[in-house]
Protein backbone atom coordinates (compact mmCIF):
# COMPACT_ATOMS: atom_id res chain seq x y z
CA UNK A 1 0.00 0.00 0.00
CA UNK A 2 1.71 3.50 -1.06
CA UNK A 3 -0.37 5.49 1.34
CA UNK A 4 -3.43 4.95 4.35
CA UNK A 5 -5.01 8.26 3.89
CA UNK A 6 -7.78 6.44 1.91
CA UNK A 7 -8.09 4.30 4.43
CA UNK A 8 -8.09 7.24 6.93
CA UNK A 9 -10.63 9.47 5.05
CA UNK A 10 -12.71 6.43 5.34
CA UNK A 11 -12.61 6.32 9.07
CA UNK A 12 -13.95 9.73 9.50
CA UNK A 13 -15.97 9.38 7.42
CA UNK A 14 -17.77 6.00 9.42
CA UNK A 15 -17.21 8.36 13.00
CA UNK A 16 -20.63 10.36 11.77
CA UNK A 17 -21.75 6.91 11.42
CA UNK A 18 -21.19 5.19 15.05
CA UNK A 19 -21.59 8.83 16.70
CA UNK A 20 -25.41 8.75 15.78
CA UNK A 21 -25.77 5.26 17.19
CA UNK A 22 -28.43 5.30 20.03
CA UNK A 23 -27.06 4.04 23.39
CA UNK A 24 -28.93 0.74 23.80
CA UNK A 25 -27.87 0.07 19.54
CA UNK A 26 -24.13 0.62 21.15
CA UNK A 27 -25.12 -1.94 23.85
CA UNK A 28 -27.12 -4.51 21.63
CA UNK A 29 -23.99 -4.59 19.05
CA UNK A 30 -21.45 -5.15 21.96
CA UNK A 31 -23.09 -7.96 22.84
CA UNK A 32 -24.11 -9.17 19.39
CA UNK A 33 -19.85 -8.66 19.31
CA UNK A 34 -19.42 -11.08 22.40
CA UNK A 35 -21.32 -13.47 20.94
CA UNK A 36 -20.01 -13.17 17.64
CA UNK A 37 -16.74 -13.78 18.92
CA UNK A 38 -17.32 -17.08 20.99
CA UNK A 39 -18.84 -18.73 18.03
CA UNK A 40 -16.15 -18.32 16.00
CA UNK A 41 -13.27 -19.51 18.76
CA UNK A 42 -11.89 -21.88 16.63
CA UNK A 43 -11.47 -19.73 13.68
CA UNK A 44 -9.97 -17.46 15.81
CA UNK A 45 -7.53 -20.00 18.02
CA UNK A 46 -6.44 -21.37 14.29
CA UNK A 47 -5.04 -17.91 12.97
CA UNK A 48 -3.81 -17.34 15.99
CA UNK A 49 -1.40 -20.35 16.01
CA UNK A 50 -0.31 -18.92 12.56
CA UNK A 51 0.83 -16.19 14.60
CA UNK A 52 2.23 -18.11 17.51
CA UNK A 53 4.06 -20.72 15.00
CA UNK A 54 6.02 -17.77 13.75
CA UNK A 55 7.18 -16.80 17.51
CA UNK A 56 10.18 -18.08 19.24
CA UNK A 57 9.03 -19.99 22.17
CA UNK A 58 11.77 -18.13 24.63
CA UNK A 59 9.59 -14.62 23.17
CA UNK A 60 8.05 -13.26 26.45
CA UNK A 61 5.45 -11.47 24.31
CA UNK A 62 4.62 -14.84 23.25
CA UNK A 63 1.91 -14.99 26.00
CA UNK A 64 0.92 -11.95 25.11
CA UNK A 65 0.13 -12.96 21.72
CA UNK A 66 -1.22 -16.23 22.75
CA UNK A 67 -5.30 -16.85 22.37
CA UNK A 68 -7.33 -19.46 23.96
CA UNK A 69 -10.70 -20.50 24.80
CA UNK A 70 -10.75 -18.99 28.33
CA UNK A 71 -9.18 -15.62 26.84
CA UNK A 72 -11.82 -15.18 23.84
CA UNK A 73 -14.45 -16.05 26.90
CA UNK A 74 -12.80 -13.30 28.91
CA UNK A 75 -12.78 -10.93 25.65
CA UNK A 76 -16.39 -11.73 25.33
CA UNK A 77 -16.75 -11.09 29.04
CA UNK A 78 -15.08 -7.44 28.75
CA UNK A 79 -17.75 -6.78 26.15
CA UNK A 80 -20.52 -7.24 28.04
CA UNK A 81 -19.19 -5.24 30.94
CA UNK A 82 -18.55 -2.52 28.87
CA UNK A 83 -22.32 -2.80 26.95
CA UNK A 84 -22.97 -2.03 30.77
CA UNK A 85 -21.20 0.97 31.92
CA UNK A 86 -22.65 4.54 31.22
CA UNK A 87 -22.43 6.03 27.92
CA UNK A 88 -19.98 8.45 28.11
CA UNK A 89 -20.65 10.73 25.37
CA UNK A 90 -23.71 13.47 25.25
CA UNK A 91 -23.73 13.78 28.93
CA UNK A 92 -24.42 17.58 30.20
CA UNK A 93 -21.37 17.99 32.36
CA UNK A 94 -22.89 21.15 33.66
CA UNK A 95 -25.77 24.24 32.16
CA UNK A 96 -26.58 28.01 33.47
CA UNK A 97 -28.51 30.62 32.44
CA UNK A 98 -26.63 33.74 31.51
CA UNK A 99 -28.43 37.44 32.25
CA UNK A 100 -28.62 38.65 28.87
CA UNK A 101 -30.87 35.10 28.44
CA UNK A 102 -28.29 32.88 26.77
CA UNK A 103 -28.37 29.19 28.08
CA UNK A 104 -24.76 28.45 28.45
CA UNK A 105 -24.24 24.09 28.22
CA UNK A 106 -21.36 22.01 28.66
CA UNK A 107 -21.57 18.74 27.39
CA UNK A 108 -19.49 15.66 26.63
CA UNK A 109 -18.60 14.44 23.15
CA UNK A 110 -16.74 11.88 21.32
CA UNK A 111 -13.22 12.45 20.51
CA UNK A 112 -13.73 11.48 16.60
CA UNK A 113 -11.14 8.97 15.74
CA UNK A 114 -8.59 7.32 18.13
CA UNK A 115 -5.53 5.91 16.27
CA UNK A 116 -3.66 3.07 18.04
CA UNK A 117 -0.20 1.25 17.67
CA UNK A 118 0.09 -1.43 19.90
CA UNK A 119 1.93 -4.56 19.99
CA UNK A 120 1.54 -8.11 20.18
CA UNK A 121 -1.68 -8.19 22.34
CA UNK A 122 -4.46 -9.05 20.20
CA UNK A 123 -7.13 -8.14 23.10
CA UNK A 124 -6.29 -4.95 22.25
CA UNK A 125 -8.08 -5.26 19.24
CA UNK A 126 -11.35 -6.00 20.58
CA UNK A 127 -11.09 -3.88 23.59
CA UNK A 128 -10.29 -0.63 21.75
CA UNK A 129 -12.99 -1.32 19.19
CA UNK A 130 -15.45 -1.85 21.78
CA UNK A 131 -14.76 1.32 23.94
CA UNK A 132 -14.32 3.36 21.11
CA UNK A 133 -17.65 2.13 19.61
CA UNK A 134 -19.26 2.79 23.19
CA UNK A 135 -18.31 6.04 23.31
CA UNK A 136 -19.62 6.78 20.08
CA UNK A 137 -15.33 6.78 17.91
CA UNK A 138 -13.99 5.56 15.09
CA UNK A 139 -10.45 3.66 15.32
CA UNK A 140 -7.97 3.14 13.30
CA UNK A 141 -6.05 -0.05 14.64
CA UNK A 142 -2.11 -0.22 13.95
CA UNK A 143 -1.11 -3.91 15.30
CA UNK A 144 2.25 -5.36 14.99
CA UNK A 145 3.29 -7.70 12.26
CA UNK A 146 3.73 -10.50 14.92
CA UNK A 147 -0.23 -10.47 15.20
CA UNK A 148 -1.32 -10.34 11.74
CA UNK A 149 -3.48 -13.43 11.22
CA UNK A 150 -4.96 -13.15 14.63
CA UNK A 151 -5.98 -8.93 14.37
CA UNK A 152 -7.15 -9.49 10.41
CA UNK A 153 -10.23 -12.39 12.00
CA UNK A 154 -10.68 -10.04 14.97
CA UNK A 155 -11.35 -7.02 12.50
CA UNK A 156 -13.47 -8.55 9.98
CA UNK A 157 -15.66 -10.26 13.04
CA UNK A 158 -15.84 -6.43 14.40
CA UNK A 159 -16.71 -5.14 11.09
CA UNK A 160 -19.41 -7.51 10.03
CA UNK A 161 -21.16 -7.03 13.39
CA UNK A 162 -21.33 -2.97 12.62
CA UNK A 163 -22.63 -3.79 9.17
CA UNK A 164 -25.58 -6.05 10.86
CA UNK A 165 -26.43 -3.19 13.07
CA UNK A 166 -26.50 -0.83 9.82
CA UNK A 167 -23.36 0.96 11.30
CA UNK A 168 -20.33 1.87 8.36
CA UNK A 169 -18.16 -0.72 8.65
CA UNK A 170 -14.87 1.64 8.46
CA UNK A 171 -15.95 2.74 11.96
CA UNK A 172 -12.99 0.05 12.72
CA UNK A 173 -10.15 0.10 10.41
CA UNK A 174 -6.78 -2.10 10.76
CA UNK A 175 -4.05 -0.14 8.70
CA UNK A 176 -1.27 -2.22 7.17
CA UNK A 177 1.46 -3.52 9.91
CA UNK A 178 3.99 -1.77 7.32
CA UNK A 179 6.51 0.65 9.72
CA UNK A 180 7.40 3.07 6.67
CA UNK A 181 3.60 3.81 6.60
CA UNK A 182 3.57 4.49 10.71
CA UNK A 183 4.70 8.30 10.15
CA UNK A 184 2.19 8.97 7.42
CA UNK A 185 -0.21 8.05 10.94
CA UNK A 186 1.92 10.25 12.82
CA UNK A 187 1.10 13.24 11.05
CA UNK A 188 -2.33 12.24 9.85
CA UNK A 189 -3.69 15.30 12.10
CA UNK A 190 -6.70 15.93 9.53
CA UNK A 191 -8.16 12.73 10.04
CA UNK A 192 -7.10 11.25 13.38
CA UNK A 193 -7.78 13.01 16.40
CA UNK A 194 -5.34 11.45 19.05
CA UNK A 195 -2.99 9.10 19.04
CA UNK A 196 -2.25 5.74 21.35
CA UNK A 197 0.62 4.18 21.55
CA UNK A 198 0.44 0.59 23.71
CA UNK A 199 3.60 -1.44 24.19
CA UNK A 200 7.61 -1.10 24.36
CA UNK A 201 9.54 2.08 25.76
CA UNK A 202 10.80 2.29 22.22
CA UNK A 203 7.36 2.57 20.61
CA UNK A 204 6.05 5.27 22.39
CA UNK A 205 9.43 7.09 22.82
CA UNK A 206 9.27 7.20 18.77
CA UNK A 207 5.37 8.11 19.04
CA UNK A 208 5.88 11.07 20.74
CA UNK A 209 9.15 12.40 18.89
CA UNK A 210 7.38 11.82 16.02
CA UNK A 211 3.74 12.58 16.27
CA UNK A 212 1.69 15.66 15.21
CA UNK A 213 -1.09 14.22 16.41
CA UNK A 214 -1.51 14.61 19.99
CA UNK A 215 -0.22 11.89 22.12
CA UNK A 216 -1.78 9.80 25.08
CA UNK A 217 1.07 7.66 26.34
CA UNK A 218 0.47 4.07 27.79
CA UNK A 219 2.21 0.97 28.23
CA UNK A 220 5.54 1.06 29.59
CA UNK A 221 5.30 0.20 33.11
CA UNK A 222 8.67 -0.01 35.52
CA UNK A 223 7.24 -0.68 38.88
CA UNK A 224 9.00 -1.14 42.34
CA UNK A 225 8.19 -2.62 45.68
CA UNK A 226 9.49 -1.57 49.01
CA UNK A 227 9.52 -3.53 51.70
CA UNK A 228 9.93 -1.32 54.57
CA UNK A 229 11.22 -2.47 57.95
CA UNK A 230 8.11 -2.53 59.94
CA UNK A 231 6.90 -5.24 56.83
CA UNK A 232 4.56 -8.23 57.35
CA UNK A 233 7.22 -10.15 55.89
CA UNK A 234 5.19 -13.09 54.97
CA UNK A 235 2.56 -10.87 53.00
CA UNK A 236 5.43 -9.20 52.21
CA UNK A 237 6.85 -12.28 50.52
CA UNK A 238 3.39 -13.34 49.13
CA UNK A 239 2.74 -9.78 47.23
CA UNK A 240 6.17 -9.30 45.40
CA UNK A 241 5.98 -12.84 44.22
CA UNK A 242 2.52 -12.01 42.71
CA UNK A 243 3.73 -8.65 41.58
CA UNK A 244 6.77 -11.01 39.51
CA UNK A 245 5.13 -14.15 38.84
CA UNK A 246 0.94 -13.80 37.73
CA UNK A 247 2.19 -12.58 34.62
CA UNK A 248 5.78 -10.98 33.79
CA UNK A 249 4.98 -9.94 30.60
CA UNK A 250 2.33 -7.03 31.55
CA UNK A 251 3.06 -3.10 32.25
CA UNK A 252 1.80 -3.88 35.76
CA UNK A 253 4.66 -6.64 36.53
CA UNK A 254 7.45 -5.76 39.48
CA UNK A 255 11.07 -5.16 37.59
CA UNK A 256 12.44 -3.98 41.23
CA UNK A 257 12.37 -4.87 45.10
CA UNK A 258 13.54 -2.68 47.35
CA UNK A 259 14.17 -3.81 50.97
CA UNK A 260 14.88 -1.85 53.97
CA UNK A 261 18.85 -3.30 55.08
CA UNK A 262 17.14 -3.76 58.59
CA UNK A 263 14.85 -6.89 57.64
CA UNK A 264 16.79 -7.52 54.12
CA UNK A 265 18.45 -10.38 55.28
CA UNK A 266 14.87 -11.92 57.05
CA UNK A 267 13.12 -11.07 53.77
CA UNK A 268 15.33 -12.10 51.20
CA UNK A 269 15.87 -15.82 52.47
CA UNK A 270 12.04 -16.07 53.00
CA UNK A 271 11.39 -14.65 49.63
CA UNK A 272 14.12 -16.90 47.82
CA UNK A 273 12.29 -20.39 47.33
CA UNK A 274 8.78 -18.23 46.57
CA UNK A 275 10.90 -16.90 43.47
CA UNK A 276 12.99 -19.63 42.84
CA UNK A 277 10.06 -21.80 42.35
CA UNK A 278 9.49 -19.90 39.10
CA UNK A 279 13.39 -19.68 37.99
CA UNK A 280 12.94 -16.24 38.48
CA UNK A 281 16.34 -14.47 37.26
CA UNK A 282 17.37 -12.18 40.09
CA UNK A 283 19.70 -9.24 39.48
CA UNK A 284 20.93 -8.41 43.01
CA UNK A 285 23.04 -5.15 44.11
CA UNK A 286 26.41 -5.50 46.61
CA UNK A 287 24.32 -6.01 49.35
CA UNK A 288 21.37 -7.95 48.26
CA UNK A 289 23.67 -10.75 46.82
CA UNK A 290 25.51 -12.34 49.29
CA UNK A 291 21.83 -12.59 50.99
CA UNK A 292 20.57 -14.54 48.24
CA UNK A 293 23.99 -16.40 47.90
CA UNK A 294 23.87 -17.69 51.17
CA UNK A 295 20.29 -18.41 50.90
CA UNK A 296 21.32 -20.73 47.92
CA UNK A 297 19.31 -19.13 45.50
CA UNK A 298 20.30 -20.64 42.01
CA UNK A 299 19.20 -17.50 39.63
CA UNK A 300 21.54 -15.27 40.58
CA UNK A 301 23.51 -12.51 39.04
CA UNK A 302 25.65 -9.09 40.04
CA UNK A 303 22.84 -6.18 39.06
CA UNK A 304 24.05 -3.51 36.86
CA UNK A 305 23.46 -0.23 36.60
CA UNK A 306 21.32 -0.84 33.72
CA UNK A 307 19.28 -3.51 36.20
CA UNK A 308 17.34 -0.65 37.23
CA UNK A 309 14.88 1.40 35.76
CA UNK A 310 14.53 -1.54 33.40
CA UNK A 311 11.23 -3.04 32.30
CA UNK A 312 12.11 -6.97 32.19
CA UNK A 313 8.74 -7.99 31.33
CA UNK A 314 9.80 -11.51 32.01
CA UNK A 315 10.37 -13.74 35.15
CA UNK A 316 13.52 -11.71 36.04
CA UNK A 317 13.71 -8.62 38.39
CA UNK A 318 16.31 -6.75 40.48
CA UNK A 319 16.63 -6.30 44.07
CA UNK A 320 18.21 -2.78 45.91
CA UNK A 321 18.32 -2.52 49.76
CA UNK A 322 18.45 0.77 50.72
CA UNK A 323 18.78 2.36 54.50
CA UNK A 324 15.70 3.94 54.57
CA UNK A 325 12.40 5.22 53.30
CA UNK A 326 14.34 8.31 52.28
CA UNK A 327 16.74 6.33 50.12
CA UNK A 328 13.75 4.43 48.85
CA UNK A 329 11.85 7.19 48.04
CA UNK A 330 14.74 8.41 46.02
CA UNK A 331 15.65 5.56 44.28
CA UNK A 332 11.80 5.03 42.83
CA UNK A 333 11.69 9.00 42.29
CA UNK A 334 15.04 7.95 39.85
CA UNK A 335 14.16 5.09 38.22
CA UNK A 336 10.27 4.92 38.24
CA UNK A 337 8.21 5.16 35.15
CA UNK A 338 5.17 6.51 36.96
CA UNK A 339 3.20 3.91 36.56
CA UNK A 340 2.68 1.63 39.73
CA UNK A 341 4.40 1.67 42.90
CA UNK A 342 3.82 -0.30 46.31
CA UNK A 343 5.24 -0.20 49.72
CA UNK A 344 4.73 -2.75 52.39
CA UNK A 345 4.38 -1.58 56.04
CA UNK A 346 2.77 -1.04 58.76
CA UNK A 347 4.06 2.05 59.69
CA UNK A 348 1.00 4.49 58.88
CA UNK A 349 3.37 7.83 58.60
CA UNK A 350 5.82 5.94 56.26
CA UNK A 351 3.24 4.80 54.13
CA UNK A 352 1.17 7.52 53.86
CA UNK A 353 4.47 9.71 53.07
CA UNK A 354 5.10 6.85 50.27
CA UNK A 355 1.22 7.56 49.12
CA UNK A 356 1.70 11.81 48.97
CA UNK A 357 5.33 12.03 47.87
CA UNK A 358 5.29 9.47 44.89
CA UNK A 359 4.52 10.39 41.35
CA UNK A 360 2.95 7.58 39.99
CA UNK A 361 -0.61 7.16 38.50
CA UNK A 362 -1.24 3.68 40.60
CA UNK A 363 0.48 3.83 43.95
CA UNK A 364 -0.03 1.11 46.71
CA UNK A 365 0.07 -0.07 50.34
CA UNK A 366 0.38 -3.52 51.26
CA UNK A 367 -1.18 -4.73 47.84
CA UNK A 368 0.46 -6.15 44.41
CA UNK A 369 1.03 -3.52 41.69
CA UNK A 370 -0.98 -6.02 39.39
CA UNK A 371 -4.06 -4.90 40.74
CA UNK A 372 -3.74 -1.46 37.80
CA UNK A 373 -6.20 -2.37 35.70
CA UNK A 374 -9.07 -0.92 33.95
CA UNK A 375 -11.32 -3.76 34.78
CA UNK A 376 -9.77 -4.59 38.42
CA UNK A 377 -10.97 -0.77 39.03
CA UNK A 378 -14.36 -1.40 37.51
CA UNK A 379 -13.41 0.79 34.19
CA UNK A 380 -14.58 -1.98 32.16
CA UNK A 381 -11.60 -2.67 29.58
CA UNK A 382 -9.02 -0.66 28.93
CA UNK A 383 -6.92 0.37 26.17
CA UNK A 384 -3.59 1.27 28.53
CA UNK A 385 -2.29 2.80 31.88
CA UNK A 386 -1.55 6.46 30.81
CA UNK A 387 1.53 7.29 32.88
CA UNK A 388 1.22 11.19 31.88
CA UNK A 389 -1.21 13.92 33.46
CA UNK A 390 -3.09 16.18 30.59
CA UNK A 391 -6.22 14.20 29.94
CA UNK A 392 -6.02 10.69 31.50
CA UNK A 393 -3.59 9.25 34.12
CA UNK A 394 -4.18 5.39 35.27
CA UNK A 395 -6.30 2.75 33.59
CA UNK A 396 -7.14 4.82 30.43
CA UNK A 397 -11.13 3.37 29.50
CA UNK A 398 -14.49 4.64 28.42
CA UNK A 399 -14.94 7.29 30.64
CA UNK A 400 -11.56 9.38 28.68
CA UNK A 401 -12.58 8.35 24.93
CA UNK A 402 -14.90 11.90 25.34
CA UNK A 403 -13.78 15.65 25.27
CA UNK A 404 -16.03 18.57 25.98
CA UNK A 405 -18.23 20.79 23.55
CA UNK A 406 -19.87 24.04 24.73
CA UNK A 407 -23.65 24.52 23.17
CA UNK A 408 -25.22 27.91 23.50
CA UNK A 409 -29.10 28.56 22.93
CA UNK A 410 -29.95 31.70 21.97
CA UNK A 411 -32.91 34.07 21.42
CA UNK A 412 -31.51 36.97 18.84
CA UNK A 413 -29.06 38.43 21.13
CA UNK A 414 -26.01 40.05 19.93
CA UNK A 415 -22.32 41.16 21.82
Amino acid sequence: MQSIIPLLEKAQLASRSVKALENTRKQALLRTLAQRLLDNSGAIIAENKKDLDRMADGDPKKDRLLLNGERIQALADSLEDIAQLPDPANQVLSEKKLDNGLLVRKQSVPLGVVGVIYESRPNVTVDVAALCIRSGNACALRGGTDAFHTNTILVSLIRETLREYGVAEDAVVLLPADRALITEMLTAVKYIDIIIPRGSQQLIDHVREHSRVPVIETGAGVCHTYVESTADLDKAVRIVTNAKVSRPSVCNALDTVIVDKAVADKFLTQLSPSLSAYNVEVFADQQAYPILQAAGYPQLRHAQPEDFGREFLDFKCSVKVVNDAEEALEHIRQFSSKHSEAIISRNEAISGRFLQEVDAAAVYVNASTRFTDGGVFGLGAEIGISTQKLHARGPFALEKLVTEKWVVYGDGQVR
